[in-house]
């Protein structure tokens, strides 16, 4: 009996000197990794203070968000959500730098350098994260999938079929390397976008953005000028078609661009008011609308007024014949109107009665310039991205004195660029949006429904705006192409009784 105690005893002392051994051993370890993580960082950001010194504050900005993910993401943990939020807020600050950047192409309203952008990085996490999910069998591609992403595919299809009719490779490369990206971000969204509260999520983001870019614009306004912070610029000018008023642009590009993404905002901002959503949503739906659409007026853009009148038009008349809007709703609508009316009443009058020094005679030009082109080259276009270099070798002698720019209608561009097929594409893709929006509305959910309809509705509103813009830039087309995902999401990723697919 003692001699079994003594061996017991024994193996208990052994025991705890082997626990204390290897806790020992486990700390020097651990010591040993935050030292050698800590001399990697140190070393990193020394290296970001010399390179720094030396590049541009687009790039400093960059280098440090890549310096700053990792501390982000053991502080968040799950960084979906961040992430997504970034892409969303990087649609209004474009905090980006753009390699081979040719001045040239850039004034005549072409893409002109390859992208590289805070986007960029958060979609490279985005990937690794959801391929890692795939790889472990966490998640699974939702069925469907390819054929929801399969108009954008087509269109990225003519696009690559395009560059082999450009007489300048390297700028349709430019726009290529841009959609693709974007891209990405559309298959991301549509396979991943699964509850509500991703849905929320980015309409939540969708309307901070708006906030931060009406707010911008108000001060640009204020101050007369445009601002110039380390890495953030604003842009916005006095107009020679604007009647002497100052238009500002933000940190997002231009006005036009501004008001685009308003269009975008604003109207799924008008359909939280639908969803009977309280607290935070509703303060916030209530925020984005006033300062936003103080900021599209500030824009002076009338192809963005038309727009949101129009989506606003519809999203008030489907869910009035559901019985879904209340009298409050139009009648604040009205109000807010009329008070913009009266505060801007000079600046909206001139714009829209006063003479525009030709801006609308201009687009007539264009029109027929883009017709010219599409006579020579109607089946595979002269190359996406190309107009900037094609376009000189059409401008006969009646084009004397004309304004030449990029032609303001996204439809002429697309089947100047990428010929009947790729037009025929992108339409197919538009019409697509628009239909699965309409489906996710049929099926009556309050919540989804109606933000189904309000994105739908700013869609329809952008398809309008495109008869009289370029609509080129990466704030538009990343801005549509996201509510066209969450659209397609909502329309694959959820069944009939509209609980999300696991």
């Amino acid at each position: 009996m003692f001699q079994l105690e003594t061996t017991s005893a024994a193996k208990a002392a052994w025991t705890h000197v082997a626990a204390k051994r290897k806790f020992t051993l486990l700390s020097v370890d651990q010591r040993f990794s935050h030292w050698l993580i800590a001399g990697g960082l140190g070393i990193a950001l020394g290296l970001y203070v010399l390179a720094a010194s030396t590049l541009g504050d687009k790039w400093a900005i960059l280098l440090a968000a890549a310096m700053a993910f990792p501390f982000f993401l053991m502080i968040v943990g799950n960084i979906r959500h961040p992430l997504l939020a970034i892409i969303i807020l990087d649609i209004v600050f474009q905090l980006d730098t753009n390699f081979y950047f040719q001045e040239k192409i850039a004034a005549q309203g072409s893409i002109s350098g390859f992208n590289f952008s805070v986007t960029s990085m958060a979609l490279i996490a985005l990937y690794a994260l959801w391929i890692s999910e795939l790889l472990t069998k966490r998640v699974s591609l939702p069925p469907g999938l390819f054929r929801i992403c399969l108009p954008l595919t087509v269109y990225l299809s003519f696009i690559c079929l395009s560059v082999f009719a450009a007489s300048d490779p390297l700028l349709s490369s430019f726009e290529l390397a841009t959609l693709v990206q974007i891209f990405l971000f559309f298959v991301y969204i549509a396979g991943t976008v699964r509850t509500r509260e991703d849905v929320l999520l980015i309409v939540t983001m969708l309307m901070v953005s708006g906030i931060c870019l009406g707010t911008f614009l108000i001060a640009e306004v204020v101050a007369g000028h445009n601002f110039n912070i380390p890495g953030l610029s604003t842009v916005g000018d006095r107009s020679y078609n604007s009647g002497g008023y100052f238009r500002p642009g933000g940190p997002i590009g231009s006005p036009i661009d501004a008001a685009s993404f308003f269009g975008l905002m604003l109207v799924p901002s008008l359909s939280i008011l639908l969803t009977r959503l309280k607290g935070f949503y509703l303060w916030l739906a209530v925020l984005s609308l006033s300062i936003g659409t103080i900021g599209l007026v500030l824009t002076l853009s009338r192809g963005g007024w038309i727009a949101l009148i129009l989506a606003s038009s519809i999203l008030c008349f489907f869910a009035w014949r559901r019985g879904w809007l209340s009298i409050k709703v139009p009648v604040i609508i009205v109000v807010v109107v009329v008070l913009l009316g009266l505060v801007f009443q000079n600046a909206i009058l001139t714009r829209l009665t006063a003479d525009d020094n030709g801006s609308a005679r201009a687009r007539i030009v264009l029109t027929r310039l883009a017709f010219d082109i599409i006579w020579d080259h109607p089946l595979l276009g002269i190359g996406t991205n190309n107009f900037a270099a094609v376009f000189r070798h059409y401008l006969t002698p009646d084009f004397n004195g004309e304004w030449i720019y990029s032609i303001h209608d996204k439809y002429l561009m697309v089947w100047v660029e990428t010929g009947i097929g790729g037009l025929i594409a992108f339409v197919w893709f538009l019409l697509a949006t628009v239909r699965r929006g309409w489906l996710v509305w049929q099926r009556g959910d309050r919540i989804l429904s109606s933000l189904a309809l309000g994105l739908t509705a700013a869609v329809i509103g952008q398809m309008s705006h495109m008869f009289v813009d370029v609509f080129h830039s990466r704030p538009q087309i990343q801005g549509l192409w996201l509510v066209a995902a969450v659209l397609a999401a909502l329309s694959n990723n959820f069944s009939e009784d509209n609980h999300a697919v696991e």
